[in-house]
């Protein structure tokens, strides 16, 4: 198939759409953990398979400007709107079929409403996918490997277990650029969240709820068992209370594959459970002044979900056992 770029050397969305349209939809995952000690995906995981025969197909060229080792400092880096590297998916630097790839990649690493979710996020903050960019580090097929895809308001990753006993291959970020909460695609996180808010009493409100929030958003280093956490436990909260935290990260975890999810959830539970979960809601940038609250904080031992819903979505995701030295 043939598509043709624009002035500018990038190709059109609808170019794009027609070079993976034709892409039939991966098979859905089952819910069970991996036959193996610890949950998570594996290299021949859907995405994984996928950028394996992505790399394949990558000339000299172009490996020297997306591929680096594995443990490079750039695949360490966390920031809620960049590029990792310089060609943009939608550029000729890239054939249809690597394009076609990239998108199966991004289906595999997430659920069907995932993908259609991100999808939608990536046309409304960048206009479309072909403005986001890829790296590889390390070597799929051969050895510790890691795919990342950057762009506005949004980081994700697939490395087929690669990093120990870190689910999604290390901290995620997504987000959506709509200052009306109400219209934001996520909104629905905060709602549930605020439900957890609604069920506590007097005195558990009082622990639960703080005036400000930390002073940088991307500060989700996992803190281990002796950490200080924000907000109320939920080891503190009634039976109710907790299910309802239990539903919070169900919803919150609703956007990526069944693999990631498992790891996440082995995560939690070789962490303490969700008793260790702490719930935090901050006061400032309360959208509206309408009590429900648009900045939240859901934190363990081994688990950071930070939500900023004020102005807009920025979202930053780091669950990884704290390695001991």
């Amino acid at each position: 198939m043939t598509t043709h770029a624009s002035s500018n050397g990038t190709f059109s969305r609808r170019a794009f759409v027609q070079a993976v349209g034709g892409t039939a939809a991966l098979t859905s995952l089952g819910g069970s953990l991996n036959a193996a000690l610890f949950a998570g995906p594996s290299p021949s995981s859907a995405a994984e398979t996928a950028v394996t025969e992505f790399y394949k197909t990558l000339s000299g060229k172009q490996r020297g400007q997306i591929v680096f080792p594995f443990n490079h400092e750039l695949r360490r880096r966390i920031n809620a709107n960049w590029n990792i590297t310089k060609p943009e998916i939608g550029q000729d630097f890239y054939t249809d079929k690597q394009r076609t790839l990239i998108d199966q990649v991004v289906r595999g690493m997430t659920s069907e409403d995932g993908y259609e979710r991100i999808i939608h996020q990536m046309n409304d903050d960048a206009g479309g996918i072909e403005q986001f960019s890829v790296a590889v580090f390390g070597t799929p097929g051969d050895g510790d490997f890691e795919f990342e895809l950057t762009g506005r308001h949004l980081t994700l990753r697939a490395d087929g277990n690669s990093v120990d006993k870190a689910a999604f291959g290390g901290p995620i970020i997504y987000g959506h650029g709509v200052d009306e909460a109400a219209e934001n695609m996520y909104y629905s996180q905060t709602k549930q969240a605020n439900e957890v808010f609604k069920s506590l009493d007097a005195d558990q409100a009082g622990k639960a709820l703080v005036t400000k929030a930390p002073p940088k958003e991307n500060a989700v280093q996992v803190q281990g068992d002796k950490g200080r956490f924000a907000g109320i436990g939920v080891g503190e909260l009634k039976d109710d209370q907790k299910q309802l935290v239990e539903q919070t990260l169900s919803v919150l975890l609703a956007p990526y594959r069944q693999e990631d999810r498992d790891e996440v959830m082995e995560i939690v539970k070789e962490s303490g459970g969700v008793d260790k979960l702490h719930m935090a809601f901050y006061q400032k940038g309360d959208l509206g002044s309408d009590k429900v609250w648009d900045i939240w904080r859901v934190e363990g031992p081994s688990f950071v979900w930070h939500f900023r819903g004020a102005p807009h979505v920025h979202a930053y995701i780091n669950i990884a056992h704290r390695k001991t030295s």
